[in-house]
């Protein structure tokens, strides 16, 4: 039995959860938002706190009127909450990004200048973000994952083992942005210490749906590094974290250089700041901080454990009517055992994924994402795409790119948006060649290179 109570509680937290927008033939219904894991709306609590604070607002540290005292103190009170908020080691810093992307670029920049033949242990499941700015500075490995996308924790120690003591970073998703896995990272933190190795775990995707600790520094389940974005928790105007031991920041040139970083500078010198200072060059965005302890203040208020229940029945509401419909292939899922965030994607056979997305935003206001996620290798393998198909992608830009759809549920969507979108998705497939017919006209006809 669904719970109101709380899902309008919930629903009540967020600003447009229920707008109106045009369909195809120009009628109006509320938005349903299936695409909360590239962004979130934001809270009415972080909107009330920004507008709040706005009289406030001044350029912060130096200056010593009292608005940019006001502001400097709020700004750096802040790492204090995130800290807090994922019970990281008094001993670490918290360094303010534009998001998850930037802060797995610095941290890559600044282990990079720490020692360059280090080998950087990575896995088969992570979104570009957390695989690119490892490519081009170090020797890249790579744990595979099973057939439902789950990471092979024996391969990973396999490799750990292999390049014992040349290993010093494990870096991995805390959840996948494609399947919802969520990795058993307290496990992983446990084998790269054990192999002298530290962790960076990618939060984008785990922190605003689970309760993440951290844990000391003489836990052997210790997380080493953190990165996540507020945008994808509730908190948009650009605001991202990397946390990290004070240490790793010292001794090195920062990413960005200007103003801001710097405690002395001549024509003979450069005198850096101490982190996180030296790693935060230009005026900082304080409106960014706001709203992200705002949002941090919500979700400790609402609970996280009252979060993760809610969103898990959605979640295994919407697999299990998604496993009801013929014609549709889920991907990464087994059982409602389990350890998922809420996000699912699946492909419906005959359909180019794309035009689905495209079928259910026109016909029902429904948004959901369709493509490989930014999270390409892994989307290639649950594809089952061969070295053959993606070079002949690679080198055939006429194509239409396979890829999957997604859909992602936020802690204020609803059994009856689910219900929504289920019957609409039914009544495609239903009838399948009316609507190719209707809106397939400007996609292209083959979507894989055996259809050419």
């Amino acid at each position: 039995m669904h719970n109101i109570k709380d899902s309008l509680y919930l629903r009540d937290l967020v600003v447009g959860a229920d707008t109106q927008i045009p369909l195809g033939n120009g009628e109006y219904v509320p938005a349903i938002n299936f695409d909360n894991a590239a962004t979130t709306p934001p809270f009415f609590s972080v909107l009330r706190e920004i507008t709040n604070f706005a009289p406030w607002y001044s350029s912060i540290h130096r200056g010593n009127g009292y608005k940019s005292v006001r502001s400097s103190k709020v700004y750096e009170d802040g790492r204090e909450i995130i800290k807090k908020f994922v019970n990281a080691d008094s001993r670490d810093i918290v360094i303010y990004t534009k998001n998850t992307t930037e802060s797995i670029n610095m941290l890559s920049y600044i282990l990079f200048q720490k020692d360059k033949a280090q080998v950087v242990l990575s896995t088969d499941m992570e979104h570009l973000a957390n695989d690119l700015p490892w490519r081009d500075k170090f020797k890249v490995l790579y744990a595979g994952t099973d057939e439902h996308g789950m990471l092979l924790l024996d391969d990973l120690e396999s490799k750990l083992l292999t390049y014992a003591g040349k290993v010093k970073l494990v870096t991995v998703t805390g959840a996948s942005n494609v399947t919802g896995h969520i990795n058993p990272i307290y496990k992983i933190a446990t084998l790269a210490h054990k192999y002298g190795a530290k962790i960076l775990v990618d939060g984008a995707q785990l922190v605003p749906h689970a309760t993440i600790n951290m844990k000391p520094y003489d836990s052997p389940e210790h997380i080493d590094y953190l990165a996540f974005s507020a945008h994808k928790m509730y908190a948009p105007f650009g605001t991202g974290v990397l946390i990290g031991p004070q240490e790793t920041f010292s001794g090195v040139e920062p990413v960005y250089k200007g103003g801001g970083d710097v405690r002395l500078v001549s024509r003979e010198f450069i005198e850096w700041s101490n982190s996180p200072a030296k790693d935060e060059a230009g005026t900082p965005n304080i409106l960014g901080v706001v709203a992200l302890i705002s949002a941090i203040n919500t979700i400790n208020t609402v609970g996280m454990n009252v979060i993760c229940k809610y969103e898990k029945q959605l979640t295994n509401y919407l697999i299990e009517g998604l496993r009801n419909i013929q014609g549709v292939k889920i991907y990464g899922h087994r059982d409602q055992n389990d350890e998922r965030v809420s996000l699912i994607s699946f492909n419906v056979e005959g359909l180019y994924h794309h035009l689905l997305a495209k079928m259910l935003s026109l016909e029902a206001g429904i948004a959901v994402r369709s493509g490989l996620f930014c999270a390409h290798p892994y989307a290639e393998k649950l594809l089952n795409l061969s070295k053959e198909d993606l070079d002949y992608y690679h080198k055939h830009h006429d194509i239409a790119l396979p890829g999957l759809v997604r859909a992602s549920l936020g802690l204020y969507n609803q059994y009856h948006e689910i219900d929504i979108f289920l019957s609409n998705l039914d009544k495609i497939i239903k009838n399948k060649n009316y609507y190719i017919y209707k809106y397939g006209k400007h996609f292209p006809k083959g979507t894989s290179r055996k259809e050419r």
